[in-house]
């Protein structure tokens, strides 16, 4: 590799050139089958993801003395530690690597068992290589760590691109690190997991903004909660849900409808400034109540309601989940109404009139007043016929006492 010291790539070189015998790296790339050599089966057909800290799977083409060889496309060998290998794998053999480090002019790649704690020596770990690492314990300042028979240390503000409250998870769990640094003299090891879990996201989000557009419906988490919305991972990029496009129905705030980690539908509605600006709905994923309600109401109907909102102009009544009708000032009694809390009040369940049904807009105008006509024509009757008793009572009382 271009970083390591001359003496490892000497000794690299050498390990190679007695691994292929006669053979020369384009024989072994190029496809030649000497006699005696045991066929490539199940090698990569094509050049996979090479950059540290980046996962692949590949066959095995050839073993060495110490090493592992397998082909990773056209003039590129990875090369692997025997020593990490459990037993000796097969001519073929499938297996999980990670990228540790790429010699380009080379055509090397150096690389590490996926999962499996790595054989740590000072004079071959370097700034910046990436390593499988296995988490011993916990302290104070974040994570005790072990590559090999070599102790290290992770702040815990490296752990992960967002704080983790609960380090101890991690115990026992074997991770993909960089090396931050390196202090041979003093011996000290200092890796970072969220180094490796950026680059990764960084990967992931050049793939998700090359396709992502306005109307595409996907998938994401739910990252984190603000009063005005939620932002939601859809694949290494983060969008924000604004807490009226959470939901049709009314609501005071977004934990009234999501929670962290949450795994939610959401629709692209807005991509600005190159893709930093993300607008998502959650609620445009749904159908429309009101769609569904402005087809069955109807001017003149009765319907009953929810007080969930009042204003100075009226109040708004819910007749339906996501779906809010007005009853304006006016409409709220036949006698004048200076405050809106006089006539209703907040949560009450009340029974009204639709006046009219606007799709455009989006309102439904409401009216209690309406359904107080009936009451108001029949209590003057009702007056009427009780005074009329009285009267003609009051009439047989003075021929009565007249009569005396």
């Amino acid at each position: 590799m271009t970083d390591r010291p001359s003496n490892m790539d000497r000794e690299l070189q050498a390990e190679i050139d007695a691994a292929l015998g006669d053979m020369s790296l384009e024989d072994i790339i190029g496809g030649a089958s000497p006699a005696g050599r045991t066929s490539r089966r199940g090698a990569s057909p094509r050049l996979p993801r090479l950059e540290p800290g980046a996962r692949l799977t590949a066959a095995v083409s050839r073993l060495g003395l110490e090493d592992v060889f397998v082909e990773l496309g056209p003039k590129m060998l990875g090369v692997c530690s025997l020593a990490q290998f459990d037993h000796k794998p097969e001519i073929g053999e499938q297996i999980d690597f990670i990228v540790n480090r790429v010699d380009w002019p080379q055509g090397l790649v150096d690389l590490g068992r996926a999962g499996v704690v790595q054989k740590g020596e000072w004079d071959t770990l370097q700034k910046g290589q990436t390593i499988e690492s296995q988490c011993t314990g916990v302290n104070k300042g974040g994570l005790e760590m072990r590559v090999g028979t070599l102790r290290a240390f992770m702040p815990a503000g490296q752990v992960d691109r967002r704080h983790v409250e609960d380090l101890t998870t991690f115990i026992g769990q074997s991770l993909t690190c960089e090396v931050m640094d390196i202090n041979r003299e003093k011996r000290n090891l200092v890796l970072s997991r969220k180094a490796v879990l950026e680059r990764e996201a960084a990967i992931q989000r050049e793939k998700t903004l090359a396709t992502l557009a306005v109307g595409q419906e996907l998938e994401g988490i739910v990252r984190r909660l603000m009063p005005f919305g939620a932002f939601v991972d859809i694949g290494g990029v983060d969008g924000l849900v604004h807490v009226s496009d959470l939901s049709y129905e009314r609501i005071q705030k977004p934990e009234d409808v999501v929670h962290e980690g949450q795994t939610v539908r959401v629709k692209v509605l807005k991509i600005d400034d190159g893709g930093n600006k993300i607008s998502l709905g959650m609620k445009q994923c749904q159908a429309d109540p009101f769609t569904t309600a402005g087809a069955t109401l109807a001017p003149g109907a009765e319907v009953v309601g929810k007080v969930v909102r009042l204003a100075d102009f009226g109040a708004f009544v819910q007749i339906a989940p996501g779906v809010d009708g007005l009853i304006h000032i006016s409409e709220l009694s036949h006698e004048r109404v200076n405050r809106v809390s006089q006539v209703v009040k907040l949560d009450e369940i009340v029974r009204v009139k639709v006046l009219d049904v606007d799709p455009g807009s989006r309102r439904i105008s409401l009216s209690l007043k309406a359904l107080k006509a009936k009451e108001a024509e029949e209590a003057p009757r009702h007056v009427d016929s009780g005074m009329a008793r009285l009267r003609a009572k009051w009439g047989e009382g003075k021929q009565l006492k007249g009569g005396l």
